[in-house]
């Protein structure tokens, strides 16, 4: 890639390059002017863009339709406009300074950036922390076991950046560290947990570390501690007696961040951990600058994309790391998981229970273990537990579901396919990871999958531990050089591989993939991705809440979780009616992410295990679940077509809110939908903060009103979660089914939010095939005229195979007792494809 300017400067060359109408990519390399390298990230197809380039007052402007990248040329900083001349970012101080990596000459980079007090920052993917805005959190990234590192942020100001590195990245890194120092040690204590070679009993007992910490400079302090190994179970700080941050979970990732608010002097750190852990707490105080770090690179390479909404910068990020594909529609439906099945006959005789108590389902997962003594994930099953995989896949297809099964990166090295990829020299060295960096290597593991298994029908792959598991990449050897270069990619590289061979061996069938790990450019693949091996507290609850929102704000749309969380209380959490009902609030916030699933470690998941209670509420959201399946699926193609996520924190919606900005636990689930998750043991009701909306906002239960831009306390028994629907909103809501497999579409009930003006996008396709690729597919256009009372409905834009020739529809206008949980009683009218108009009183 040629450079649109470039400039030198002691240190490094600047190179700077428009890499669409509202996107600079920028590199500062030592090497002197250079061609800009291919990037690994964005797509290879873009569009060629020129920039305007002006030079005047020792200042050098490059112009583009919606953004300005203006160059001091003295001191070498850059600050971008967007299309109206309001600034948007500006850079700070840099650096990049030599180093070795054993013997290998590397360089650590660093660049920071302005940021002003009111700017919010969200994004970097999947975290535990709990925290939603970043400005000036310090946060490591890498890949582990709940957590999923995306190097990209989302700015309130109008902006999103790309930190354009494949290696281990830092944000807003501290100055200041301190070694605590070992001071007591606590029993031991027998745990079991998931391993990457199964189950284990581990042995751990906790440790109380102590130091002191030294500030000089008062206020808010950011800090990250770093407990010394590859993954912790147990840290608990405090600091001068309070506790800051509090994390209990048989696997944890080895940082956690968190703020204090401190006086200048010396502070007290006191950290519970385990016992073999060597913790060091790095902290500083909160500055006006978010600053960017790589340890291991060759350049400053970062991409600014304009916006200055949020929606158009996820537009921005679509057209350069690719559009996020329409999933087949069964992913939309109920995913039903456990830790795990052992058998054929277990499979069958769950999926009839589900069937006979009418407890809708679309996939049924078979966890790992299922190849028995063949070795880890030999692509084989075990024989004497399940007999003929063809015929239970066909059994389960006659059930009108679908199969996933658990695969993984890791063979066993003395299984009969671990044999080959080691003759092949396949394996990361020391490790049994695939070297999916290797395109042979890849290849072959694709090809192995796809001849071994979905052979036998298989509709789903869950590739397991994509991270890869332990951030195992430093310190070795791959294809692509050191894995300090590429720690951060592994995962896209995984994905990319086996959805390309699902494609090539299945040209017209979408697939589905779920994966545990993700990078940049993976939301292009169809690959759902989830917060991992996490617990099942009220406090892990709360946190996914923030771990998705920041998920989506990265660009990664399809995320969810193990809801019930994975590690749960044990035998006795069937009878136990505080996890009963933490069940329950995690079911109902799983509803309302893009997959509702359920899984569980050493558990029988099933909702009747846990009583009559249990099972009636959740069946009350798998219903609901399916009779909004058609706004899911059009908000679905809304990603698809637009890069604005299904699942969002309210800056998408409500930007000139401040009080939303700052709303950790709740977000919107598509244009209409307000979700806030109750988060506490015994709530009756659940405050909700409602942004400011003309017209207010709609109890979706009871159809009672409500104002924006205030907080309301809200009735929420166990058996409901707070749901509101904004004004001029337009709900399309289907009848009850028990998979996707009796989706017919003919019946429709529209709910017609007053208050204001608005509009829907009905969108249909066949939902299993490419076809929408080729054009087939049918958008049909509702308006809603608030002061004449009307709701139009245009002309049917396009057509598909199976498409009804006749709808019929039901109309409803929301008032108190009448909502999408209380009535049905509407205008009725058959829609044909022609424009119609109902009037609603």
């Amino acid at each position: 890639m040629t450079p649109d300017f470039v400039k030198t400067y002691p240190g490094g060359s600047l190179c700077i390059s428009a890499v669409s109408d509202r996107a600079f990519r920028v590199r500062f390399s030592p090497t002197g002017p250079e061609n800009m390298p291919e990037s690994q990230i964005l797509t290879g197809d873009l569009p060629p863009v020129i920039p305007l380039v002006r030079s005047r007052d020792g200042v050098t402007r490059l112009e583009l339709p919606h953004v300005v990248c203006e160059l001091t040329n003295a001191s070498g900083r850059l600050r971008f406009l967007d299309g109206d001349g309001t600034l948007l970012l500006a850079e700070a101080e840099r650096s990049l300074i030599p180093g070795l990596l054993d013997d290998e000459p590397i360089h650590i980079a660093e660049q920071a950036f302005a940021s002003p007090p009111n700017e919010r920052l969200y994004g970097t993917g999947c975290f535990q922390d709990g925290a939603l805005d970043l400005r000036g959190l310090p946060r490591r990234l890498t890949q582990v076991n709940t957590q999923i590192s995306l190097p990209f942020m989302l700015s309130s100001r109008g902006y999103g950046l790309i930190w354009h590195h494949l290696g281990r990245s830092e944000l807003n890194p501290p100055p200041h560290r301190v070694a605590l120092a070992k001071r007591a040690v606590g029993k031991a204590r027998t745990a079991t947990v998931t391993t990457s070679s199964g189950g284990a009993d581990v042995e751990r007992r906790t440790a109380i570390f102590e130091g002191e910490i030294e500030i000089t400079t008062g206020g808010r302090q950011a800090m990250l501690l770093d407990i010394g190994r590859k993954m912790g179970s147990r840290y608990r700080v405090e600091i001068d007696g309070r506790t800051l941050a509090d994390h209990d979970n048989f696997w944890l990732p080895p940082t956690t961040s968190f703020f204090a608010d401190l006086t200048p002097g010396r502070h007290t750190v006191h950290v519970e951990a385990n016992d073999t852990d060597e913790p060091v707490l790095h902290y500083g105080p909160v500055t006006d600058r978010t600053v960017w770090r790589s340890p291991v690179t060759d350049a400053i390479d970062y991409v600014v994309i304009a916006g200055p909404s949020a929606s158009e910068v996820m537009g921005g990020y679509r057209q350069l790391l690719g559009p996020t594909p329409m999933l087949p529609i069964w992913a939309f439906g109920y995913v039903h998981c456990r830790e795990r099945f052992h058998s054929s006959v277990e499979i069958i005789d769950t999926l009839d229970e589900f069937r006979r108590r009418d407890l809708p389902l679309d996939v049924i997962v078979q966890d790992w273990q299922y190849w028995g003594s063949h070795g880890w994930n030999a692509m084989r099953f075990d024989e004497a537990q399940y007999p003929d995989p063809k015929r239970l896949i066909d059994e389960v297809h006659r059930r009108d579901a679908r199969f996933m099964l658990s695969v993984w990166a890791r063979i066993d090295p003395s299984s009969e396919l671990g044999k080959e990829f080691a003759r092949r020299g396949y394996f990361i060295e020391g490790t049994d990871w695939v070297d999916f960096f290797n395109p042979d290597a890849a290849a072959f593991y694709a090809q192995q999958q796809e001849e071994r298994l979905r052979r036998f029908g298989i509709d789903a792959w869950w590739q397991d531990a994509t991270e890869p598991e332990n951030d195992d990449l430093a310190g070795r050897m791959t294809a692509a050089g050191r894995g300090e270069h590429v720690q951060l990619a592994y995962p896209l590289e995984v994905t990319r591989a086996v959805s390309d061979s699902w494609r090539a061996a299945l040209p017209d069938t979408r697939a589905l993939i779920l994966t545990r790990s993700a990078f940049l450019g993976q939301h292009q693949y169809p690959a759902f991705t989830w917060s991992g091996d996490v617990g099942n507290d009220w406090a892990t609850l709360a946190n996914q809440i923030a771990a998705g929102l920041n998920m989506a704000a990265a660009g990664y749309a399809y995320w969810t979780v193990d809801a019930g969380g994975f590690f749960r209380p044990g035998p006795g959490q069937y009878d136990d009616p505080a996890y009963r009902e933490r069940f329950l609030r995690w079911f109902q916030y799983a509803t309302f992410l893009p997959m509702q699933r359920v899984h569980g470690f050493e558990t029988d998941t099933e909702f009747w295990r846990y009583g009559e209670k249990v099972e009636a509420v959740s069946r009350a959201y798998l219903e609901l679940r399916y009779r909004l399946l058609p706004y899911i699926y059009s908000t679905a193609a809304e990603t698809a077509e637009t890069g604005v996520p299904m699942m969002r924190p309210l800056v998408f919606d409500f930007a000139a809110d401040p009080r939303a900005l700052d709303e950790v636990h709740s977000y919107m689930f598509g244009r209409t939908l307000h979700v806030a998750p109750v988060l506490a043991e015994g709530a009756e009701s659940w405050p909700v903060y409602l942004p400011g909306a003309e017209g207010g906002w709609f109890d979706v239960w009871s159809g009672d009103h409500r104002v924006g831009g205030r907080t309301h306390d809200v009735p929420s028994p166990l058996d409901r979660i707070p749901l509101h629907a904004r004004a001029g909103s337009i709900l399309p809501v289907g009848p009850v089914i028990q998979s996707t497999a009796g989706m017919t579409r003919e019946t429709l009930t529209l709910y017609v939010f007053p208050g204001h003006d608005g509009a829907l996008e009905l969108y249909e396709d066949d939902g299993l095939s490419l076809g929408h690729e080729r054009g087939e597919w049918a958008r049909i256009p509702v308006r809603w005229n608030d002061r004449e009372g009307t709701l139009q409905i245009g002309a049917c834009q396009g057509s598909y195979p199976g498409m009804p020739r006749v709808r019929h529809l039901t109309i409803c206008r929301v008032r108190p007792g009448v909502s999408p949980m209380t009535s049905t009683t509407g205008v009725v009218v058959e829609y044909r494809g022609a424009p119609i108009t109902v009037s609603l009183e």
